[in-house]
């Protein structure tokens, strides 16, 4: 828990900085000034509402006992086992089978599930993946992972501020050669800040934590390799939008190579199938 602390104070001091010095090469030391107090401002609101914009960017609608009470009672139940408070509870409209947790705290935490994990898992296996998202409230992963979903939005705000400020080249037509490079450079920074900020450890840790919880290691295994087999060919349109939200899957959403593999922080599904099993004979 306290090194989630660290990590996320260290990214959230890199964005402003990061902030600070593309403000300062293009604007000067007004230019720094204001891009320092944009990239605050981006810290505050990351903290308080990214969690809402992650659910609202998936158009996330949220259920209770009366709406989706087969969903919603699992997690209550498994929310009880974990000694956690009751998350509120969204489901996404989507074919591929997938699920994530959202929010600052075990408090103010949220979990989704696409409704074709729903439709596709047995009521075992669905059990074991909402165990693992409860795992990783418990293990407040979730802060970290959520901000830094909305990193790529804070550098794409870099970006058009470049843009703002970094005008044409001597007063003609050009664009300015320093503008250009930062907005080329905008996806790789944040694939990169992503790759810093989450360790591919959190998945081994989440796996553990969910079979603990619903005390059915096989289940989680067996919802993983199912998972694994189903997404490849199901794509899901939201997180192809915003690849920066993929590494706060249960399984990596995305379908494509190049960039979009600079945000994926997912182990080997056969490395964590592999572990449960272990687990299991142990």
């Amino acid at each position: 828990m306290f090194g989630n602390w660290i990590k996320t104070s260290i990214l959230m001091a890199g964005i402003v900085a990061l902030f600070g010095v593309v403000g300062g090469a293009i604007g000067g030391q007004q230019g720094m000034l204001i891009a320092l107090l944009l990239g605050g401002g981006m810290n505050l609101w990351a903290y308080w509402f990214s969690d809402k914009a992650v659910l609202k960017m998936y158009n996330a609608r949220q259920v209770d006992e009366s709406t989706s009470p087969y969903l919603y009672n699992m997690v209550g139940d498994l929310a009880r086992r974990a000694g956690l408070p009751m998350p509120k509870v969204y489901i996404i409209d989507e074919d591929q089978p997938n699920a994530f947790a959202t929010g600052r705290n075990p408090d103010h935490a949220a979990v989704a599930a696409t409704s074709g994990i729903i439709r596709m898992l047995s009521e075992r296996e669905l059990r074991g993946v909402m165990a693992h998202e409860l795992a990783h409230v418990k293990n407040r992963d979730i802060l970290i992972s959520t901000i830094s979903a909305t990193v790529a939005g804070a550098i794409s705000s870099l970006a058009q501020f470049g843009m703002f400020f970094g005008g044409s080249r001597d007063g003609e037509d050009r664009p300015n050669p320093i503008v250009s490079i930062i907005v080329m450079l905008m996806a790789p920074i944040a694939g990169m800040l992503i790759q810093m900020a989450i360790s591919r450890t959190r998945e081994f840790g989440a796996d553990r934590g969910g079979a603990e919880i619903s005390g059915d290691p096989d289940a989680l295994a067996s919802a993983l390799t199912k998972i694994d087999a189903y997404a490849r060919g199901i794509p899901m349109h939201a997180a192809e939008a915003h690849p920066e939200t993929a590494q706060m899957m249960i399984m990596n959403p995305l379908s494509g190579g190049g960039l979009r593999g600079l945000f994926s922080t997912h182990p080997a599904t056969a490395e964590r199938v592999a572990k449960l099993r272990a687990m299991r004979r142990a």
